[in-house]
């Protein structure tokens, strides 16, 4: 049965022609990453209705995410077990109770108990998806994997501008939140009503599903595989010019180049709204172009225009050049990641799993680059950013082969 066809009336007909199980997973990724743009405006009117201290609001973004890190390498592997269609309804509901919680929320602690169940759900609702799409059609790894990168950066562009429209409209930022949950449980009833994600791999049946146990033996035992630590580590390293360059942009723009807050916001802007052409373009570009050929070309263009970036004065100059520098990254995660999954077929939740506890040692990458720039400046420290194109060069590899996983 076709998703659409159980979700007309919100807006799902839009994913008609798709696969069931693309148009699903697409329609979740969105709506994460729509609620990730969402939160990141919401802030200062949430802090500001609430009566928030910045300690609080410190809290508010660190314990979630602790919980989180603790929680999604279990989660994976129960993944590849029997449990991943519970796992996925599961965390879609509670996904949206989170966002009930947040937009009702009148007190702190409401707000906290919002956040601890959202982050844990996400990683079951969103992450358990991604994995089911890669396991539908592994040929197409690489495709699938560009549109899930190009519906979350649509979300994560649209989201501020949903809270905007709200403010505009005297509504505030509660509705927002609220009409997010109504969406997640839609979504949530769709894959209820479809068989979608019902065990490891394709759904089909049970039987042939790992326990919780052989699942991590499987995970620990994929660790001495060259291939797959060599995309886990490509991954990490390629962040560094993806979410870790993002983070420094606007604090870079203001302490570095000198420029009012109004500019740092147009940088960003500039940074995420190219890098979404580029989402868009990766498409019908991996359709000409192999994708290692696209990471190995677009790493080694980086190396040239990251130091221009730096370097020139005008702010003209940078702007352009940073959007040309989020062109070259499109692309990066989602082909790498596709990578990974090719490297372990039939184990897509031990992916997720393997993938959260690198991501644990590459989150330590963020304070480094912060301890640096205390010692050395802002400036110094983010020349320490072109270790991620450097990476790609040296660790890719130079032609296909089977053991790399070829999306």
């Amino acid at each position: 049965m076709a998703f659409w066809r159980f979700g007309s009336g919100t807006g799902l007909a839009l994913l008609r022609g798709l696969s069931a199980v693309l148009a699903t997973s697409l329609l979740v990724e969105f709506l994460d990453e729509l609620t990730d743009g969402v939160s990141g405006a919401a802030w200062p009117l949430i802090r500001q209705d609430l009566g928030l201290s910045y300690l609080e609001i410190g809290l508010l973004l660190s314990a979630p995410r602790m919980l989180s890190i603790l929680a999604d390498p279990w989660l994976g592997l129960l993944g590849d077990t029997r449990w991943r269609r519970a796992l996925i309804l599961g965390g879609g509901l509670a996904f949206a109770v989170a966002l009930v919680l947040t937009g009702l929320a009148e007190a702190f602690w409401v707000l906290l108990l919002g956040w601890l169940v959202f982050y844990p759900a996400s990683g079951a609702f969103v992450n358990l998806m991604q994995a089911t799409l890669m396991d539908h059609d592994p040929s197409r790894r690489e495709q699938n994997m560009a549109r899930w990168a190009l519906a979350g950066s649509l979300g994560n562009v649209l989201g501020p501008l949903l809270v905007g429209a709200a403010v505009a409209l005297g509504l505030g930022w509660r509705p927002v939140f609220l009409g997010l949950a109504l969406l997640t449980l839609a979504a949530v009833a769709g894959l209820w009503r479809s068989r979608l994600a019902v065990g490891e791999g394709e759904p089909g049946g049970h039987e042939a599903a790992p326990g919780l146990g052989q699942s991590l033996r499987k995970a620990l035992a994929a660790l001495r595989r060259g291939a797959v630590l060599r995309w886990l580590g490509l991954l990490e390293a390629a962040d560094l010019m993806l979410d870790v360059f993002r983070g420094f942009v606007a604090l870079y723009f203001v302490g570095v180049v000198g420029t009012g807050p109004a500019e740092a916001s147009l940088a960003v802007a500039v940074l995420t709204g190219v890098g979404l052409l580029g989402d868009a373009a990766l498409l019908p570009l991996l359709r000409r172009v192999p994708g290692l050929v696209w990471l190995r070309s677009s790493a080694l263009a980086m190396l040239g225009l990251y130091p221009l970036f730096l370097l020139v004065p005008s702010l003209a100059a940078k702007l352009a050049l940073l959007g040309l520098l989020g062109f070259l990254n499109s692309g990066w995660y989602a082909l790498l990641q596709a990578r990974l999954y090719a490297a372990l077929p039939g184990q897509s939740g031990s992916v997720m799993a393997l993938g959260s506890v690198a991501g644990l040692l590459g989150g330590l990458l963020p304070l480094g680059l912060g301890w640096l720039a205390d010692r050395f400046g802002l400036e110094a420290a983010l020349w320490c950013l072109l270790a991620g194109p450097l990476a790609l060069l040296s660790g890719l590899p130079r032609r296909e082969g089977p053991s790399e996983g070829s999306g």
